[in-house]
């Protein structure tokens, strides 16, 4: 049931690195508090969101299915091949040949694909659907500001 498709997704064998500042520490959302010390270090993004380089790969979100996961539509999700779905996981899988983002539910013997957005409904499977699971949604990237 299971499997990864013959992609045009290959990751790269040799991710490129851009090594940013990171104030070290935790940045309050609630109140301001007085300055802090803290140090500054270089970070690359490629290092904090991926795992699995030879096994990953980005894909753009196209909707809002996804909404109460914090997932929007022009989000870029990273997608780990190597990583076994299981229930509760949110994973990019095929269903009959189309592409899609949402929740794993793997309970009882049943499988769906459930959204994070009511307004969506849950896809069941019928004798005969094909769903492949193509990897493991292990983080999103939001811009705010382009």
């Amino acid at each position: 049931m299971y499997s990864i498709p013959p992609l045009a997704l290959e990751a790269s064998v040799d991710p490129p690195t851009l090594p940013l500042p990171t104030v070290e520490g935790r940045l309050r959302a609630g109140f301001p508090s007085p300055a802090d010390d803290f140090a500054i270090k270089r970070q690359d993004l490629n290092d904090l969101l991926i795992t699995h380089p030879l096994a990953t790969f980005y894909w753009r979100v196209s909707g809002q299915s996804m909404v109460e996961a914090g997932i929007g539509d022009g989000d870029l999700l990273v997608v780990n091949r190597a990583i076994t779905p299981v229930h509760r996981h949110i994973v990019v899988a095929q269903v009959d040949g189309d592409f899609t983002v949402k929740y794993l539910y793997k309970r009882s013997g049943r499988i769906k694909l459930m959204a994070a957005n009511p307004t969506f409904p849950e896809i069941t499977f019928k004798e005969g659907q094909q769903l492949i699971v193509c990897g493991v949604v292990t983080a999103a990237i939001k811009r705010f500001v382009k």
